[in-house]
């Protein structure tokens, strides 16, 4: 797999039970790249570990005065440092190319689970972590995977030159062969308190992140109730405990780094302390003392990739658990289907609550808890958080429908809606049935002033629709987001619509407004908004009232206004003191019906019921 052939046609199913789990799939499924890095490390640490022998063979040609030795030792250096600087620039091309495809890797298959649960990631999962994962996290991810094949080279390397050295030149090679590995394992004790305090400041450094992350989202609400200083200094004292625990991982690594350091230190000293001995009896030469010197402090190298992959598993191993806990999240509902993908179409009904949409007609719900509705929502959309019964589309089950099917016959607007950066017509570039414009959609929802606010704020655009948006359409405010998402909705045009309180942040004329433009323009078409706005309930061909989880009423707005105390507390607000006054000044009023007759009392609870 070269970076130019990113993006993956199919990341693949990742083992996300556990993150060493998921570090092991992402090697084996670019086993490929790994061993090309590991052949390409391989001859960059030979090469330079063959540079000792040669300087050690140049040495003794000199001593024994051979012109034919000097040559040859004169040619193996310059081999070695062909190989070298071609297995150093291959090594780093592949191992650069492992990073980058493993995190590419990381990042579809993250993005593919936010396809799939949509608005329901954020709910299991804070967006903080989300942002964390997608961002710092695959590059940690991405540094193990790469660092891997680099230390199995170093490794065999290191094998490599101890038996040689034992070959070549026995009573100095144990030596070596002995002292080698114990400095490769003598930071191993160290190694899970570093990992310990690494975790702790990935933690706090997620916390920080999702503190920033709601800190911005929540800005001009932070400012409007003069928030911004005491959030500011919640941040700040986040980012002091992260700084902290970064200096205390800081210095656990630089106790890791010194040791290896020191270590190699002490065994060249032994090194040449044995070896000039040994020289001095004659039992070695000149050339081999230099050969075996120059070979450990060549090995200083190689050793310090044990380092590096220690420091980089201890960094990936929580950013992979993070990982795998997001992409371990699946649907409540099959993913796949059983049926094959012809969109349904009919009558919407939800057989846990008993609520029926019609087909083509307006249906309005009210239900007095939000989180209830938002997950009533969810679940008439197929994509529901939790598990439960399924909703129906014309008889069908929808968690029996492919993802994309089910997606394109219920389209469900959240009630906070998500603009993405770019233009206008970037942001209605979405599937479409091409029977409604994008004129007429940002006519219904209202929105001539939000293009002229468009318009101002960009430079140079004439047209509308060319003006820039900018991430989460943050310099626009909410009840603007609110229209420019609901043209957006309207112009997919589904044959189910399902929009959540998709008015709360707009005035009472242009709410007006918009419930009679989403009216005209749904006409024969199933629309299904959850809404307590009389506004809109009172332009609703039939409204449903949700109590405790169950259909309590089925009728029209002011039907129900008179029938239905608990629908009339919702809508108008009222506080269970004011119902019971209410009901108690009915009652009242209509004691003496001798006095008054039917048709008066009838009038007079009206005027009653108007009131409240």
């Amino acid at each position: 797999m070269q970076i130019q052939d990113l993006p993956f046609p199919d990341p693949g199913v990742p083992d996300a039970r556990s993150g060493p789990r998921f570090l092991w799939w992402l090697f084996r499924n670019q086993l490929g790249g790994q061993l090309k890095s590991l052949a390409w490390g391989l001859l960059h640490f030979a090469s330079v570990s063959a540079l000792p022998f040669c300087v050690g063979l140049a040495v003794q040609a000199v001593v024994d005065r051979s012109g034919t030795q000097l040559a040859l030792a004169g040619g193996l250096l310059a081999l070695c440092c062909a190989g070298n600087a071609l297995g150093d620039t291959f090594l780093h091309r592949a191992a650069v190319t492992n990073w980058i495809t493993a995190a590419a890797r990381v990042q579809q298959l993250l993005a593919r689970k936010a396809a799939l649960l949509g608005s329901a990631l954020t709910r299991r999962v804070a967006a903080g972590e989300v942002v964390a994962v997608s961002t710092g996290d695959v590059e940690k991810i991405g540094w193990f995977v790469e660092a891997l094949s680099r230390f199995t080279a170093a490794a065999l390397t290191i094998v490599l030159v101890c038996v040689s050295l034992v070959v070549y030149e026995p009573a100095l090679g144990v030596v070596v062969a002995v002292g080698l590995p114990v400095l490769a394992l003598a930071v191993l004790p160290l190694l899970p308190r570093a990992t310990r305090r690494a975790d702790v400041q990935r933690e706090k450094a997620g916390r920080a992140t999702e503190l920033a992350s709601d800190t911005v989202a929540g800005l001009r609400v932070l400012r409007g109730i003069g928030g911004e200083e005491l959030f500011l200094d919640r941040y700040r004292s986040a980012s002091q405990e992260v700084r902290h625990a970064a200096v205390r991982s800081a210095r656990m690594w630089s106790l890791i780094s010194a040791i290896q350091v020191l270590l190699p230190g002490l065994l060249l000293i032994a090194v040449v302390w044995y070896g000039v001995r040994l020289a001095h009896d004659g039992r070695i030469g000149v050339g081999e003392l230099v050969t075996v010197y120059s070979s450990v402090m060549i090995l200083t190298y190689p050793l310090r990739h044990f380092e590096e992959i220690a420091m980089a598993y201890s960094f990936s191993r929580p950013s992979a658990k993070r990982a795998a806990r997001v992409l371990s999240l699946e649907r409540a509902t099959d993913t796949t289907g059983s049926r094959g993908g012809a969109v349904p179409s009919g009558d919407l009904y939800d057989p846990a609550t008993g609520l029926l949409a019609p087909a083509g007609r307006l249906t309005a719900v009210v239900c007095g808890d939000p989180d209830a509705a938002g997950r009533l929502a969810e679940r008439l959309g197929g994509h529901a958080s939790e598990k439960g019964t399924s909703a129906l589309l014309g008889g069908v089950a929808l968690d029996e429908l492919p993802l994309d099917s089910a997606r394109t016959a219920v389209l469900v607007q959240d009630k906070d809606p998500v603009l993405l950066s770019g233009t206008l017509r970037e942001l209605l570039d979405v599937p479409a049935s091409g029977a409604v414009g994008a004129e007429d959609a940002l006519a219904a929802a209202q929105c001539g002033d939000v293009l002229a606010a468009l318009v101002q704020g960009s430079l140079g655009a004439e047209d509308p629709m060319d003006a820039r948006i900018t991430e989460r359409g943050r310099s626009l405010s909410g009840g603007q987001r609110q229209r420019l998402a609901l043209a957006r909705s309207l112009i997919t045009d589904p044959e189910v619509l399902v929009l959540d309180e998709p008015t709360s942040a707009v005035d009472s004329h242009t709410e007006a407004r918009i419930a009679e433009g989403v009216r005209n323009l749904r006409t024969g078409r199933t629309t299904v908004v959850f809404t307590s706005s009389p506004l809109l309930l009172d332009r609703a061909d039939r409204i449903v009232f949700l109590h405790d989880g169950e259909v309590a009423a089925v009728g029209a707005h002011r039907e129900l206004l008179h029938s239905e105390p608990r629908y009339r507390a919702v809508v108008t607000r009222e506080t269970d003191e004011e119902t019971a006054a209410h009901r108690d000044e009915a009652r009242d009023k209509t004691l003496d019906d001798d006095v008054l007759g039917d048709d008066d009392v009838l009038h007079r609870l009206e005027e009653i019921e108007e009131t409240a």
